[in-house]
């Protein structure tokens, strides 16, 4: 059986994140910051901990690092919003079991909580992307910082942007107007100053996104 035990920030408690409670993998334990974290670790002594790296007080980075310093360790899958390099690898030579991102289905999180639960490294596709970006140096680090200014769903339509799909596919996609990706296009070319789709492709490619 799977003890999982889940840090998600804002959630009522007794409100399961994800549903979890499935056949042999049991929620144990919830947390709203990196202090609850520790002390529902030490007295729920989990498998496996799902850790949000951003977390109000101290974050998920530096819990995963106390956590990982204790005698009796958890194995740590990692939860986060953005995929930049610096958090992935941070997360990954502390000691971390795996990094998804929070769009990953619940049922893709609840086969990689398993997964990590038998001692398996566990990375979503883009993830393993800067993982393998970062080994064989090809990203850029200003590139990284650009890309970072994005929200979220203008990332997606960036990546899009470079793989030469057009705004009539982003939006089929993404399942918005293409309306909506236009105003994504322009706000991601004011943000990057990028003149050109070429241009927010090299970018793209530069910050190991590709």
């Amino acid at each position: 059986m799977t003890a999982t035990a889940s840090t998600c920030p804002g959630r009522r408690p007794g409100t399961p994140s994800l549903q979890l409670l499935e056949r042999g993998q049991d929620r144990v334990g919830d947390a709203g910051d990196g202090g609850q974290a520790m002390t529902v670790v030490r007295d729920m002594r989990p498998d496996v901990v799902l850790m949000d790296i951003r977390m109000p007080g101290q974050d998920g980075l530096t819990t995963t690092e106390l956590l990982l310093d204790r005698p009796s360790q958890p194995r740590i899958l990692v939860l986060t919003t953005f995929d930049t390099d610096d958090m992935v690898l941070r997360a990954l030579r502390l000691g971390a079991h795996g990094f998804l991102l929070k769009d990953t289905p619940p049922a893709k999180m609840i086969e990689a909580l398993r997964a990590v639960a038998r001692g398996e490294p566990v990375l979503s596709p883009s993830v393993a992307h800067q993982v393998i970006a970062a080994a064989t140096g090809r990203y850029k680090p200003q590139a990284v910082e650009e890309l970072d200014q994005l929200t979220e769903r203008e990332r997606e339509v960036a990546i899009k942007v470079a793989k030469g799909s057009s705004n009539t596919e982003i939006a089929t996609d993404l399942s918005v107007s293409v309306a909506t990706v236009k105003a994504n296009i322009t706000r991601i070319f004011a943000k990057l100053g990028a003149d050109s789709r070429v241009d927010v492709a090299n970018r793209v490619r530069d910050a190991g996104l590709l």
